[in-house]
């Protein structure tokens, strides 16, 4: 079991800034792709930002450009830097970890809100 803690999020205005960290248990950090959620109201959840254990990176495309995915295996850590904020930035953002060896499993955080508004 691996548990998922996010910190981060909060409320910005326009063009702001926020950092998402995520913190996993276990020892096994470094073999994981670690991913970014997020769900905004009435809609599905959707991909945002990935990375791999191997440092290769994958983003939405309209996030590209103002969002950097990054880990830090030392600290069991990843965060997402979201840059040039925008309204539909908006909504509950979700880590999630997934074990790419048999028994191929995932887990999530509980998520943390980030709006973007005036």
């Amino acid at each position: 079991q691996v548990q998922l803690v996010e910190s981060g999020g909060g409320l910005v205005e326009p063009g702001g800034s926020l950092r998402l960290s995520c913190e996993a248990s276990g020892s096994d950090f470094h073999l994981y792709t670690m991913i970014w959620y997020r769900q905004a109201p009435g809609k599905q959840r959707e991909h945002v930002a990935s990375i791999r254990n191997n440092s290769d990176t994958n983003y939405k495309g309209s996030v590209k450009g103002r969002f950097t995915i990054s880990r830090d295996n030392t600290k069991n850590t990843v965060y997402l830097q979201m840059n040039s904020l925008k309204p539909e930035d908006t909504a509950v953002y979700y880590c999630n970890a997934y074990i790419p060896t048999p028994p191929r499993r995932s887990y999530w955080g509980q998520g943390t809100q980030v709006t973007v508004s005036p």
